[in-house]
């Protein structure tokens, strides 16, 4: 479908990370025509851990990505897991809906993957195009457009307004769209802070995403640091390395997250080689919107998908997957409503979007949220370490749980005990 001017489109789609393109992605995919518009011009970074489940695999299989090592992608087989002075290898599971693979790829190059698969698939990639804010019908208060300031090749004074009669919430936890619409955080759901940066080491090709539970302090042996880290080995000669914390805890905000992380390292073995001269960028930090933390995912004309709307998950910290996942959806909603005449049709369609997210999370984001309460008891989260990492089986059961990753008809035993706790889990 032809646009009837370049600023003009069916649908804007504000932010192209993993949320905007998959977004973008899919509604080119349905005939639309979509202006993905990105702030900044790719290659760009974004603070994450680079590591993907097999849930986030399948998305990138719908968007037609090849995943092979032959195109650039880090496989591993499962999760490590290290804590009270125990460690765990447990396999991705053999499930019929997600591949048993997770990968591995920097978010710099990541990120400019899915633009240019959504733009090779109809969506007109806009870079430099920082949106200022949106544009309201007068009489309805309907978003029908927003502003943005151009630069790099495209730079002009003044802002330049793009119109469409449906919008997308793209941009990320800071969401200034949304603000502008109304739409604010909920303080009660949980939220994380992770930081990370990337270290020369010998570690790099693991086969395995590593968690650690526990964070031990190399000044003071034997105290044990707030949060949970991982390490994930890039297969390029470094890992990314990080820490997170949740604002459940006592020390989040109280902490230097910086001084954290190089005690913690400075703990590890020392043939890892984990040490500042090995660093090889800033450690930097960024946000986590857990749980539907910004809610309604839908008015007047403005859908949320990806961290806009607070999608990561409170139990892992993940959030690709569910961002790609959250486009999707809200692609095929949008397309369901386009292909609709009169207004009230339309409109209906388009509410839809939020009853069928909270049929999709809502209930196992509630379980997070439990869950999240319980483990920021120290006492529980110790107990738990050491009791559950002696249990194989128990331990499958949880990387089943915390990764989101059961077959959601049919399945085995813990599939049906997962599927059957989030369906009966009332969404909040």
């Amino acid at each position: 479908m032809q646009s009837l001017s370049e600023n003009q489109a069916d649908v804007i789609v504000v932010g192209a990370g993993p949320s905007g393109s998959a977004t973008a992605y899919h509604l080119a995919k349905a005939g639309l025509d979509v202006l993905l518009l990105e702030k900044t011009a790719f290659p760009r970074e974004k603070i994450c851990g680079d590591g993907l489940t097999p849930r986030a695999v399948t998305q990138l299989v719908r968007m037609g990505i090849d995943t092979s090592t032959d195109n650039g992608w880090l496989h591993n087989k499962g999760l490590r897991i290290l804590g009270g002075g125990m460690r765990l290898e447990l396999d991705w599971p053999e499930l019929a809906a997600h591949p048993n693979y997770g990968l591995v790829r920097p978010r710099s190059d990541f990120d400019d993957l899915l633009a240019r698969q959504a733009k090779e698939a109809g969506a007109r990639l806009l870079e430099n195009c920082n949106v200022t804010g949106p544009i309201l019908d007068p009489r309805t208060s309907r978003i029908i457009g927003v502003t943005a300031k151009l630069s790099g090749d495209r730079a002009q004074d003044g802002e330049v307004e793009f119109r469409a009669p449906l919008v997308v919430a793209a941009d990320g936890n800071s969401t200034r769209l949304s603000i502008a619409m109304g739409l604010h955080k909920r303080e009660d759901r949980p939220m994380g802070v992770a930081y990370r940066a990337y270290y020369k080491n010998p570690r790099h090709n693991d086969d395995y995403l590593e968690s650690w539970l526990e964070l031990t302090d190399a000044k003071q042996p034997g105290r044990l640091l707030p949060g949970y880290g991982w390490i994930f080995g890039m297969g390029d000669g470094t890992s990314n390395i990080g820490l997170g914390i949740l604002n459940t805890s006592t020390a989040f905000g109280k902490v230097d997250y910086r001084d954290m992380m190089r005690r913690w390292l400075a703990s590890t073995p020392p043939e890892w080689e984990l040490t500042e001269e090995n660093r090889t960028c800033p450690i930097r930090g960024a946000a986590l919107p857990m749980g539907f933390n910004r809610k309604p995912h839908y008015t007047r004309g403005l859908l949320l998908v990806g961290d806009a709307g607070g999608m990561v998950n409170p139990f892992n910290g993940e959030g690709i997957a569910y961002a790609m996942e959250s486009g999707e959806l809200a692609a095929r909603v949008i397309a369901q409503a386009k292909a609709r005449k009169g207004t009230y049709d339309r409109e209906l369609a388009l509410a839809d979007y939020p009853r069928i997210l909270s049929e999709t999370y809502g209930g196992y984001y509630t379980l997070g949220r439990y869950f999240v309460k319980l483990i920021s008891n120290p006492k529980v989260m110790q107990l738990a370490t050491q009791r559950g990492l002696s249990h194989p089986m128990l331990m499958k059961f949880t990387l089943k749980l915390l990764a989101n990753l059961t077959d959601p008809r049919g399945g085995d035993t813990m599939d049906r005990i997962i599927n059957g706790l989030t369906k009966v889990t009332p969404s909040a």
